[in-house]
């Protein structure tokens, strides 16, 4: 009797806590009343139909931010979702990893042209000889999306990369590929002499302002890392292997990914060499199907209908991948465009989404690996909610 009396109010209380989570932005920031309401209504949603135990949704218009909170970031503690909570973003660590690229070339340390092997001569004389680093960077290289498990080494990933063939022409297909990026990742730290976690986290997070983003997070920032759940609510966090650092090895918080697209906005100032590098990522390469394939980013023409959006973001154009044409020449960053990118690991989901005319953005973090659609969806209703304000 006594157990299920404790039992129940343990249950109530974790309910509590997921309700005043969930409303935690009332008291914290302005939003106005209906984007509050498309908000609360989209993420409840999500939480509701795939059990996601904790959200954080950042948004930013005209340079001011607002945050929403949701559930706990661990179910075992009930410890609430907040701005400053970390999650593991996945594959939007891509568009780091393209910025620091772009910043080593901005800063002559390499040139889009170069090829794989000129910069790792382990490679030199392999396929990766007729892979330039724009193909590595916009996911035409052919290279896998995967590293293979076995692979626990950087001698073992250098004899993977060099006994790599090409499926398609270099150049002609676009298939997603942790590898590729993985593999400019490692070119653009090495061109600047560094290890790649130092590179971000030693040169280029600082530079950006981004204070609360992580590849190791610190001991005394462990508070604030977020427990993943896989899709059986298991407690998951990411199992690092090759060139994981740099595919999709950040941890980030709303407060900093808010600031970051920002600063792709050119509402936040950095310096100006910083700058330019931020705006060779939304060069445009590649058309492919419904996007134009830049340096991670994916662009879209604005205004774009939810269902172009759902297209582009497809599984089938993650792990089966597409045609491409290259774009010549290359297509200048446009303000008139959606760019968004999205992430996951197997206990972590991330979606985000810019539009620099508009000057607005959002950002949507989980500690749970849930149906890309589904964020989609939600973004695309939040940022029409901004839309219809800004009228």
């Amino acid at each position: 009797m006594v157990t299920n009396v404790k039992s129940k109010l343990k249950a109530l209380l974790a309910a509590m806590t997921c309700v005043i989570a969930s409303h935690s932005h009332a008291a914290t920031d302005s939003a106005p009343q209906p984007v509050r309401e498309v908000v609360d209504e989209a993420i409840h949603s999500i939480m509701q139909q795939y059990g996601v135990p904790g959200i954080a949704v950042g948004l930013t218009v005209g340079g001011k931010h607002y945050f929403f909170n949701y559930g706990v970031a661990s179910k075992d503690n009930r410890d609430p979702v907040s701005r400053q909570t970390l999650f593991e973003v996945g594959s939007f660590s891509k568009t780091v990893t393209a910025t620091l690229a772009c910043y080593a070339a901005e800063n002559g340390k390499l040139s889009w042209s170069d090829s794989a092997g000129q910069h790792l001569p382990q490679l030199r004389g392999s396929g990766l000889d007729k892979v330039s680093l724009l193909n590595l960077g916009t996911h035409t290289s052919g290279l896998p999306l995967f590293v293979p498990d076995s692979i626990t080494n950087d001698e073992q990933l250098m004899s993977f990369l060099r006994d790599w063939k090409p499926g398609h022409p270099v150049g002609s297909y676009r298939a997603y590929s942790n590898a590729g990026v993985g593999t400019l990742g490692l070119i653009a730290a090495g061109s600047m002499n560094q290890p790649f976690d130092d590179a971000v986290q030693r040169t280029l997070l600082p530079a950006l302002g981004m204070t609360h983003t992580y590849i190791d997070v610190p001991a005394d920032q462990m508070k604030d890392y977020a427990q993943g759940y896989n899709k059986n609510d298991a407690p998951v966090r990411l199992n690092p292997g090759e060139l994981a650092s740099e595919a999709y090895g950040i941890k980030s918080s709303t407060s900093d990914l808010v600031r970051f697209l920002d600063i792709n906005m050119r509402l936040a100032p950095v310096d100006e060499r910083l700058q330019r590098a931020i705006a060779c990522t939304h060069t445009g390469y590649y058309a492919v199907g419904p996007f134009i394939q830049d340096l991670m980013w994916e662009q879209y023409p604005y205004p774009v209908a939810l269902n172009t959006l759902l297209a582009g973001n497809s599984p089938d154009v993650i792990y089966k991948g597409m045609a491409a044409t290259e774009l010549t020449p290359p297509l200048q960053p446009q303000p008139e465009a959606l760019l968004n990118k999205t992430g996951s690991t197997n206990g972590f989901s991330t979606y985000a989404a810019f539009v620099p005319a508009r000057q607005m953005g959002v950002v949507i973090l989980a500690n749970k690996s849930y149906p890309i659609d589904a964020r989609v969806t939600a973004a695309y209703k939040i940022l029409m909610s901004l839309v219809s304000g800004q009228r």
